[in-house]
């Protein structure tokens, strides 16, 4: 969440986009991507020195190795050290322009060259648009100035700049929060034997979660060669519409160490789209604003769900792809929990009755402004194709850490961390009363409340009894206090009138 100085500094950086003659949105954030990738690269391999140096040994998988880099762009070879971050924004403004335009951006495309990687794919039509040193310069010092080190700031400022969208609130393309993801992420506690899939992707923020998790909770295992050519080659896949986000995504991907993911432009509603019974792990939040054309989606999606609301058929398209066995989670729009239409019923139903649905955290309003104020809800579900369901958990989440107003402070209530610690002993919520922040309900009442899935359906509210005075001992305290105003009153004449 970008919020006081750094809020600034990526306004200042806008406002220098803006000036330079670059003012669309999703062009300033593409721009903005490309200089923070050259950046972070610099930053990883300064790093890396830091520590060979620190062990005595030598780098290894070095971005920027000894010697010359050719540049096929120009046909001219450029030292490597040249292409650095750090050597470069010290050079004068038209020869730092030179070589980021001609040299640097080269090298970023061509990183990846002769591997048939997501990387290279979708960065073979990436174009350099700054078109003034002036401007580079600017902004160049702008992004020098953040701290990119402790911060993932690549998507930060994706959502602070979505905010900044005219579209965002049209398209449903506005960014998950990156600790909901996280807590997404924690509850499915993906392994090393998943294969996850984001089929509606964006900057990929589900994916980067999900490898980091692998990272911080498999680095032994990783370092056995088949496990780490699955986490590289195999693991990951994620699709999207959106060209510029596939570029962005495949970057972030690659900063993370996963170089070739299957990520792939497509819509995965279409007729396009075959896959089924192919992962074991999805996490999603895809769009959920508008509606589709009938015509154009897969007619296995509208046997599940004839329907036209995307929400619902993301959801039908989860339970095709999942394998048995698989596991899902995904963002959903409080309407799918309680939506009255034949397509949401026949949704719910298919999840509790054909597969397992195991959870529903309702999410306070607020998680995802100041872009959106609409209410939301985690879903939590494993394919079966044969049911299973018996008890579903329902948790009321209150406070994610942060203010739920358009400034979103981070505040000490949270209740993210008792999700997860309760969602993974639901054996322990047996006892938990309606009344608590979360509980269990039978299936067998679910089907009786005609699937709705709605916490408020099923809560109970504490009522506490109140016992009110008799209205004769009222009237006794009034007329007293009535005296003591008259007596008072009297007083005050007799002295002063």
């Amino acid at each position: 969440m970008i919020t006081g100085e750094i809020k600034n500094r990526v306004d200042s950086i806008w406002d220098v986009f803006w000036t330079g003659g670059i003012t669309n949105s999703m062009t300033v954030l593409e721009q903005m991507t490309y200089l923070f990738f050259m950046k972070m690269l610099d930053d990883s391999q300064t790093k890396k020195e830091a520590n060979a140096a620190a062990f005595g040994t030598v780098v290894k998988d070095a971005t920027f190795k000894k010697g010359v880099w050719h540049n096929p762009d120009t046909d001219r070879d450029v030292e490597y050290e040249k292409l650095r971050w750090h050597i470069f924004r010290n050079l004068a403004p038209d020869e730092m322009y030179r070589i980021v335009s001609k040299d640097v951006f080269a090298f970023i495309k061509n990183l990846d060259s002769g591997k048939q990687s997501a990387y290279s794919r979708f960065m073979a039509n990436a174009t350099f648009m700054i078109q003034s040193a002036r401007t580079l310069v600017k902004i160049v010092e702008g992004i020098d100035s953040l701290d990119m080190n402790n911060r993932d700031t690549m998507g930060d400022v994706y959502e602070y700049v979505l905010g900044k969208m005219a579209a965002s609130g049209n398209n449903g393309q506005f960014r998950t929060p990156r600790h909901i993801i996280r807590m997404m992420v924690e509850l499915m506690q993906p392994t090393l034997k998943d294969t996850i899939v984001d089929p509606a992707m964006g900057s990929a923020g589900f994916i980067v979660e999900s490898a980091k998790y692998i990272q911080e909770n498999y680095r032994q295992a990783l370092l056995k060669t088949e496990n780490a050519a699955h986490f590289r080659n195999s693991m990951f896949h994620g699709f999207d519409t959106d060209a510029t986000m596939l570029r962005i995504g495949a970057m972030n991907l690659m900063l993370h160490s996963v170089e070739n993911p299957d990520i792939a432009y497509r819509d995965s509603l279409s007729t396009d789209n075959t896959d089924e019974n192919r992962y074991t792990l999805c996490l999603a939040n895809p769009p959920f604003t508008g509606s589709l054309d009938n015509g154009s989606v897969s007619k296995s999606l509208l046997s599940l769900a004839n329907t036209k609301k995307t929400e619902l058929l993301f959801m039908a398209l989860f339970c095709r792809i999942l394998k048995t066995g698989g596991r899902c989670a995904s963002i959903v729009p409080d309407g799918v929990l309680f939506g009255n239409s034949k397509g949401h019923k026949s949704i719910r139903k298919e999840l509790i009755d054909n597969q397992r649905l195991q959870a529903v955290i309702s999410m306070p309003s607020g998680v995802f402004k100041p872009y959106a104020g609409v209410s939301t809800a985690v879903l939590v579900f494993t394919k079966t194709d044969s049911g299973g369901t018996d008890f579903v958990w329902f948790y009321d989440m209150k406070a994610d850490g942060y203010s739920l107003d358009d400034k979103r402070n981070e505040i000490s209530e949270n209740d993210i961390p008792d999700v997860i610690a309760r969602f993974r002993n639901l054996e322990g919520e047996k006892e938990r009363k309606r009344t608590e922040k979360s509980f269990l309900v039978p299936v067998s009442e679910i089907r009786k409340n005609d699937y709705y899935l709605s916490i408020n359906k099923y809560k109970e509210v504490e009522k506490v009894r109140v016992e009110y005075e008799k209205p004769e001992v009222v009237m006794s305290r009034i007329e007293g206090l009535q005296n003591e105003i008259n007596a008072a009153i009297a007083e005050f004449k007799e002295k002063f009138m």
